[in-house]
């Protein structure tokens, strides 16, 4: 399969990316200023909005009233984000009823009262639907929360609405641009005009660039949380797969598909990971999973970057010196001031890309039909259905659906699909293992949408995406942080500690 260049895979997308600087004059996000009046609550932490909801005047509602506020001026209108598919009609009710929790004393946890926006492949059992971007899914919505929903309003969150994103996954056609779904539209950036903002998880990082919502919950199979963390400036966490509940996702491959926060701060997304976090999953926790709950937000330590060994590849994804890359050294410095130790890793990346579009492919088909089995008052019950559905309403904009094709005339048995999907996890997997136990490393360091990035979802493994600001150029600078399995709670104060050198 010949895949166009702006659906470059993830591993060899050319790094940095300069910014349109011909719409700066008459572009002024994130804030937006000149559309909407700023207010204090529209880019503060969690901590300080819960340190205000207790002093007051500030209260759950007014902070829903202020999100809403927002997303009617910069959705639909002005800027035209498309960020936000849909909102929650009970948001506002759900607030009064925690405003009035918070009066009584009653504090469920540090998310209490807090608006969160879910991707639109995550099922809530309310009023909203969740359609994977795809009008093909709209109809009754879910009979019932996901597993991290119901973890997310047992402490208190307030389901906002549904974040737009690429439609199926990003999983329908090759030319169908990121951001992009038909139920949902263009999903636009919040730094620039024609930025682009990458991956399925766009409009859920594109609402925490642009102050829409505090935090957001994406989702990731292979790129498509972090890269859009990076573009849009936003911290994003891929959790070590299976760490949270992926019961209650529209599916792309569980092999790989993981939850993960959003957020404008590492701790912000350390107590979102926390709130999604727990034990009484449906599904089986995976081997080596925390067997007792974790307090991911506490393990942050601004001193986490002392004494610290990490690894960076040699060589770039373009094929340079790593160490002579602009970006990277701005990076390293940063590094080390904070007391971390960089290590060169000679690694030799595996061709699987290939490997891995058949794997997902697979998948896909086989486990979307389980999961329109249990959706209950919409048409397509397999992916045939889906793409009959599409080829009878073709989208406006005249995106095909070549992905959905391809993934539904896929035929394996099922030794084969197992050679293949074992191959594509153990060798990622080696490769990260090998160069962390072979140099005795903390964690590996790499450029934002470089090779480990790809191999890191492979493995199942975490990673950790946080913003940098600019470079000395003026372009989007970013460290992605990666890990070994359940490395998750390291990565996070290692991520904590490179953010705080900065501020």
């Amino acid at each position: 399969m010949n895949e166009p260049k702006q659906q470059t895979p993830i591993d060899v997308i050319p790094h940095p990316f300069p910014l349109n600087d011909a719409s700066a004059a008459d572009f002024d996000g994130p804030l937006f200023a000149s559309v909407i009046e700023p207010d204090d609550n529209d880019f503060a932490s969690i901590a300080q909005l819960q340190a205000r909801l207790a002093e007051g005047p500030l209260t759950s509602v007014k902070l829903v009233k202020r999100c809403l506020a927002r997303i009617a001026a910069l959705n639909r209108r002005g800027p035209q984000l498309r960020a936000v598919i849909e909102t929650n009609p009970d948001a506002l009710h759900i607030a009064e009823c925690l405003d009035t929790e918070r009066a009584r004393g009653v504090i469920r946890g540090p998310l209490h009262g807090i608006p969160v926006l879910l991707k639109d492949s995550i099922d809530t059992g309310d009023n909203l639907q969740t359609s994977a971007g795809s009008l093909a899914l709209v109809g009754q919505p879910s009979p019932a929360d996901a597993y991290l929903v119901q973890r997310l309003r047992a402490v208190g969150a307030i389901i906002l609405g549904k974040a737009n994103m690429s439609e199926w996954m990003g999983f329908r056609d090759w030319q169908a641009p990121y951001g992009w779904s038909s139920r949902g539209g263009q999903t636009q950036s919040a730094l620039g005009k024609g930025w682009p903002v990458f991956g399925s998880s766009a409009g859920s990082a594109v609402a925490v660039c642009a102050g829409l919502a505090p935090v957001a919950v994406g989702t990731e199979t292979n790129g498509s949380l972090m890269g859009p963390a990076y573009m849009n400036q936003v911290v994003g966490l891929r959790p070590t797969q299976g760490l949270i509940s992926t019961s209650g996702l529209v599916p792309l491959s569980s092999r790989q598909d993981t939850p993960g926060p959003m957020a404008r701060t590492v701790t912000d997304a350390a107590l979102l990971l926390d709130a999604m976090f727990g034990l009484d999953r449906p599904e089986p926790a995976p081997a080596g999973a925390p067997d007792s709950l974790i307090d991911y937000a506490s393990g942050l330590d601004a001193q986490a970057l002392k004494g610290a060994r990490l690894g960076y590849p040699s060589v770039t994804a373009q094929g340079g010196a790593m160490i002579e890359d602009p970006a990277f050294a701005l990076l390293a410095r940063r590094l080390e001031s904070a007391g971390a130790k960089l290590v060169p890793v000679d690694f030799v990346f595996p061709p699987l890309m290939q490997t891995q579009l058949a794997v997902l492919r697979f998948d896909f088909k086989r486990e979307l039909a389980h999961y329109l089995a249990g959706r209950p008052g919409i048409g397509p019950k397999t992916l045939a259905d889906v793409i009959a559905f599409n080829a009878a309403n073709p989208s406006p904009e005249g995106h095909g659906q070549g992905l959905l094709e391809s993934a539904q005339a896929l035929m394996f048995n099922e030794p084969f699909y197992s050679l293949l999907a074992d191959s594509l996890r153990n060798q990622s997997r080696a490769l990260i293992d090998t160069a962390l136990q072979a140099h005795d490393l903390e964690a590996l360091v790499d450029l934002p949408m470089g090779n480990l990035m790809g191999y890191g979802a492979q493995a199942g493994y975490p990673g950790l995406m946080v913003p940098a600001g600019r470079d000395d150029e003026g372009m989007l600078a970013g460290l992605y942080l990666a890990g070994g399995q359940w490395r998750d709670r390291a990565l996070l104060a290692l991520g904590y500690a490179f953010e705080q050198s900065g501020a």
